[in-house]
């Protein structure tokens, strides 16, 4: 058993320790007490948490990418340090016998990759991806020069379609459904920008950006394996529109100007 302090920056006043609350149930972690400061700009909150170490990182990363919050730190509990006093812990319900099962946006990419995705890695590193982003490259880079070969399609896609649903639920979710040529323009587009310059014609994507692209050394196939999911977690988080699938079809490693996507449903 672990003992976390998680400290959470969010917009959202009502209902925001409800929803903390169900993400420690899912992971078997009791709060043992909290301390919730209201600002002009929303709500500073910090939790005190007991739980199983084997779910620290799945935690941590549902925490760090929950729609509702704006900030999250975690690390190891100082009984010691001094601190404000902390509110009395609300009544916490106990935990399902078993998790819920993962997105649909996850369970798409998982059973359609190439080689073994890489899953241990992935979850350490997506806490630290929720905490850097949108200067993530660096951290998925590395990731990629551990990969074989083998895996690498599948596990820069899979990695991939978890940040884009984790961005769709943080800034995109609470707008009305839109078709696909809709969702391209005020969701992926959008999306894609946060991270690289990108422009769109029709109903491709286009961008010169691509850290995964080297021109210098081409190859016979496109490269922009995260981007894809990336584009994928972002359309397919909302479930209306079916399951929408991106294909690469240029690609800087492959000599050309732009790497571009498509978009099939």
């Amino acid at each position: 058993m672990v003992e976390l302090e998680l400290k959470i920056v969010s917009e959202h006043r009502d209902g925001l320790l409800i929803a903390l609350g169900e993400v420690l149930i899912a992971n078997r972690f009791a709060l043992l007490r909290h301390r919730r400061t209201n600002t002009g700009e929303g709500v500073l909150m910090s939790l005190i948490v007991q739980g199983p170490e084997a779910n620290q990182l799945q935690l941590e990363e549902q925490l760090g990418t929950h729609w509702m919050v704006k900030g999250f730190e975690a690390g190891p509990h100082d009984p010691t340090a001094a601190a404000g006093p902390l509110v009395a812990a609300i009544a916490i319900p106990s935990a399902p016998a078993q998790p819920p099962p993962p997105p649909s946006a996850e369970a798409a990419v998982a059973g359609n990759g190439k080689g073994a995705i890489e899953q241990k890695r992935i979850e350490a590193l997506l806490p630290q991806v929720a905490r850097e982003y949108p200067q993530i490259f660096g951290l998925v880079m590395g990731l990629d020069r551990h990969l074989e070969p083998s895996q690498r399609e599948a596990t820069l896609r899979y990695v991939g379609t978890r940040v884009g649903a984790w961005v769709y639920k943080r800034d995109f979710a609470l707008g009305a459904p839109l078709p696909l040529t809709g969702a391209i323009k005020h969701i992926a587009l959008p999306a894609m920008r946060q991270l690289m310059s990108t422009e769109a014609e029709g109903d491709a994507l286009f961008t010169a950006g691509s850290p995964f692209c080297a021109p210098d050394h081409p190859v016979s196939a496109p490269q922009c394996h995260f981007l894809r999911g990336f584009l994928e977690g972002t359309l397919n988080e909302s479930a209306h529109l079916g399951h929408v699938r991106v294909s690469e079809t240029a690609c800087r490693a492959n000599g050309d100007a732009a790497c571009k996507f498509v978009f099939h449903v």
